[in-house]
């Protein structure tokens, strides 16, 4: 079979396509034919070496497809069923992956295998989200990175948590269309200056009850200037800028803002709890009330394009990969 492998780190090139013996299932695992491998934007910063991983490694913490194989004393009932699961390891980018029976989720009927994969890892960390910053119904809610993969469930859950008004920030026009058809009340685009003076206007001054950052950096620094004072809650679950934001502790003791480490949070949470919040966003997408913008696909071969796209910010939702 065919996987996509990294004997080194650095650029996207680094991604090459090899030739490797099919996995065998072993006592308690499954063998999954892969038919869409999730790709992320953490994806690229493990493949470029700035987390630690062992080498050579294959990519790929997320998968969805049919299950052909179960180990010695399997259920074989479980032949045929499509499944998504998530890897711990890695070893997505493949044609087929062994995992143990306990790492997938039956995908439910009526739902297609790139919508549960779109929805699943994603959908689960958009659900945590939700529960570290619970909204008040009628709230503002400040979303950036709207039009990325958890951003775009993220628009969708906050209107269906009761947010009064959604307000998604993205970067250029296609971005700023697409978190509009998912249902953001209003689309800013923060690649323009003045982007800050929208939101205040919007929110007649005041700035968003919540606001909710994956981007960090310049953005960071300014979705912190626009969180609400007094009340207000800032929830950082990333920095894909490569960079943090500078928080002055009197300052932000006197607007009376509460900054949330969500990534941490979300972390905490028990194996039941993710498996439940994934059950949760793979529920809703069956009953039609979320959706995953699937922006991208590309065949295993051109993993290292899907990488080169994430990185330029040129993908919109999910990205995946096609064995």
């Amino acid at each position: 079979m065919h996987i996509v492998q990294a004997r080194q780190f650095g650029p996207p090139e680094v991604l090459q396509i090899e030739k490797t013996e099919e996995p065998q299932a072993g006592p308690g695992q499954v063998i999954i034919d892969v038919k869409a491998a999730g790709v992320g934007f953490g994806d690229t910063l493990i493949r470029s070496g700035k987390y630690p991983f062992p080498l050579p490694f294959v990519p790929g913490w997320e998968v969805g497809g049919l299950i052909t194989k179960v180990g010695p004393g399997g259920d074989r009932s479980l032949i045929g069923r499509p499944v998504v699961a998530r890897l711990t390891s890695g070893g997505g980018y493949a044609q087929q992956v062994a995992v143990d029976a306990a790492a997938f989720l039956h995908i439910p009927p009526g739902l297609s295998i790139e919508q549960a994969i779109g929805v699943y890892l994603a959908g689960q960390t958009a659900a945590s989200l939700l529960k570290t910053v619970p909204i008040i119904g009628g709230e503002v809610v400040l979303i950036t990175a709207a039009a990325g993969s958890v951003g775009s469930l993220l628009v969708q859950l906050a209107k269906a948590a009761g947010a009064g008004t959604v307000i998604g920030a993205a970067r250029g026009k296609e971005k700023l269309n697409a978190v509009s058809r998912l249902g953001a009340d209003i689309a800013i685009d923060y690649g323009e200056d003045g982007w800050v003076e929208q939101v205040r206007e919007v929110t007649g001054g005041k700035g968003a009850d919540v606001v909710i950052d994956s981007v960090g950096g310049a953005i960071g620094q300014q979705a912190l200037e626009l969180t609400a004072s007094g009340h207000g809650r800032l929830a950082m679950f990333g920095a894909s800028s490569g960079s943090g934001i500078t928080i002055e502790t009197l300052g932000l003791a006197r607007r009376g803002v509460t900054v949330i480490g969500a990534l941490g949070m979300m972390l905490a949470m028990t194996e039941q709890q993710t498996r439940a919040n994934a059950e949760f966003v793979l529920a809703e997408a069956a009953a039609g009330r979320l959706t995953a913008v699937i922006g991208q696909t590309y065949p295993l071969e051109r993993a290292a394009e899907a990488h080169t796209a994430l990185e330029a910010r040129q993908t919109i939702g999910k990205v995946l990969l096609i064995p």
